[in-house]
């Protein structure tokens, strides 16, 4: 044995990502259609890329941040999770130049609609799943 460690994917995870993917997509999509300082070039595409690196940082980014800054959120009282939203909604402006967010003020707003999207979602996606059992 070379002390290496074997990954394994279970069956649900890659099920989950893609929801997740669709949910931010859907989220992206809604933020900037609300927003008019959020430009996509209007090609889905670019939502998709987009929802995609948001995904990514949300899973590998986000959490570190968190844990930095987990005095800053114990102080507030979760307030500023908010705060870190809107930095991941930035920094995939700034990953992805055809995805343009204008502003932190933009980035908040956008971090707020991605939540309701996909908060409304997972419950409604959850609630179905239970009902069918």
């Amino acid at each position: 044995m070379d002390g290496s460690k074997t990954v394994y994917f279970s069956k649900g995870h890659a099920p989950r990502f893609v929801t997740r993917l669709l949910f931010n997509a859907l989220g992206i999509w809604v933020a900037a259609r609300l927003s008019t300082s959020i430009t996509y070039d209007d090609s889905l595409l670019v939502i998709v890329v987009a929802a995609l690196l948001f995904s990514v940082v949300n899973a590998v980014i986000r959490p570190v941040v968190v844990v930095l800054t987990l005095p800053a959120i114990l102080l507030t009282l979760g307030l500023f999770m908010l705060v870190i939203n809107a930095l991941m909604v930035l920094l995939v402006s700034a990953l992805y130049p055809p995805f343009v967010v204008s502003g932190f003020g933009s980035a908040v707003v956008a971090a707020i609609i991605i939540w309701i999207v996909n908060y409304g979602l997972s419950m409604f996606f959850e609630r179905s799943t239970l009902e069918t059992r």
